[in-house]
């Protein structure tokens, strides 16, 4: 039987680490449980909730900066922080239940990082539990931080297997005054991309630029925050990219529409959920290839970023091959690649990390042994795990 630690705080959390490293007993971290799909879990001896850790520590709205506890979910954040007119930008998956800590933990980032960044750009300091039991504290809560070497960054994305985070400090911004939303109706995924091609050049920023397709079409959405005259003007750029592709920008007022592309990482339990990085002039091609294949379901990009996810469905055998064809494509050309989700059926014929990255997992490997030597951290959450 699994054993679940809820502590209250970064000691009692470190604790609770230090003695389950002594003991050899392995330990899931869990905030929120919207990342559980990632990785190649495995069973452990220990659950460790991070929901005891919750609330803001501090909030200097003149320093435009936030301190808030690993266990606090977004929305609760941005709620709060809208009081007093800023928000943090952030719009990952999951974004009504999602934690902070689960955030940076699973460097979890939506369309909004084509304007604003992602959790790399906005984090300013950690408190971290590390598995011996001590308490670390990379960066500090000013913007200027410029001693010694950033661990921040390597804890986002390290998905639990270095430490628990307790508390994160953000830089936030002013609310934007005006928004704008364009859903462009294109005939292609060549014509989407090309909407999309011009506006990631276009001078002034989109705060979130997305292409997803289906067999029933494919569509470009613009979004554009800040000033009114920004925005109007975004969605100027918006009609003109569109109409140099042959379609039509239609502009609208639900602010919703995205939140389907947004929510693609949690709607993929059947068939197999296939995430890519990729250089953003290889997006095109590769989203032409994805969908000519049979299983193809769904593709979504943030085409500001070349980060896309594509759904694949059908019976197992015709999964794995669309799948693997999948990894090997963003591989040659300069990219990356995991399998996010698949199916029970699938999870010992699909792994989640791809193929093997010479040189990188030997040193994923010494900087796993040096800051968890038991080896008690979130088996299977990391390439080597």
């Amino acid at each position: 039987m699994t054993a679940v630690v809820r502590p209250s705080d970064v000691a009692a959390c470190a604790a609770a680490l230090g003695d389950a490293a002594r003991d050899r007993r392995t330990v899931r971290i869990s905030g929120a449980a919207t990342k559980a799909y990632l990785g190649q879990l495995r069973a452990t001896d220990m659950t460790l909730e991070t929901a005891g850790m919750a609330g803001i520590v501090d909030h200097v709205p003149a320093d435009l900066t936030v301190t808030v506890a690993a266990g606090t979910r977004l929305a609760d954040l941005q709620r709060a922080l809208g009081e007093r007119g800023q928000f943090l930008p952030l719009d990952p998956p999951h974004g009504d239940a999602a934690t902070i800590g689960g955030i940076v933990a699973s460097g979890s980032e939506g369309f909004g990082r084509l304007r604003y960044g992602g959790v790399r750009d906005n984090l300013i300091g950690t408190v971290v539990a590390l598995a011996d039991g001590t308490i670390a504290h990379p960066g500090g809560r000013v913007v200027k931080n410029v001693a010694g070497y950033d661990l921040n960054k390597l804890l986002i994305g390290s998905l639990g297997t270095l430490g628990v985070i307790a508390e994160a400090t953000f830089k936030v911004l002013p609310l934007p005054s005006a928004r704008g939303l364009a859903v462009v109706r294109c005939s292609g995924p060549a014509a989407a991309f090309a909407v999309a091609d011009a506006l990631v050049r276009a001078p002034l920023r989109a705060s979130a630029l997305a292409v997803e397709g289906t067999a029933r079409g494919w569509i470009t959405y613009v979004e554009a925050q800040g000033a009114r005259a920004q925005v109007e003007r975004a969605m100027q750029e918006a009609s003109r990219a569109a109409a140099a592709a042959g379609a039509t920008a239609e502009r609208t007022d639900d602010e919703s529409a995205l939140a389907p592309a947004r929510e693609l990482p949690g709607t993929a339990a059947d068939g197999a959920l296939v995430r890519v990085a990729l250089p953003i002039g290889a997006q095109r091609s590769f989203a032409e290839s994805a969908s000519r294949l049979d299983p193809f379901v769904r593709l979504v990009a943030d085409a500001g970023s070349g980060i896309v996810r594509v759904h694949l469905r059908g019976d197992d055998a015709a999964v794995l091959r669309a799948a693997d064809t999948l990894l090997a494509g963003a591989s040659v050309v300069g990219g990356s690649a995991r399998v996010e989700r698949r199916a029970p059926s699938l999870r010992e014929r699909l792994g989640a990390w791809g193929g093997p990255r010479p040189g990188g997992d030997f040193l994923m490997r010494r900087i796993k042994d040096a800051f968890d030597p038991a080896g008690v951290l979130e088996p299977g959450r990391s390439v080597v795990g």
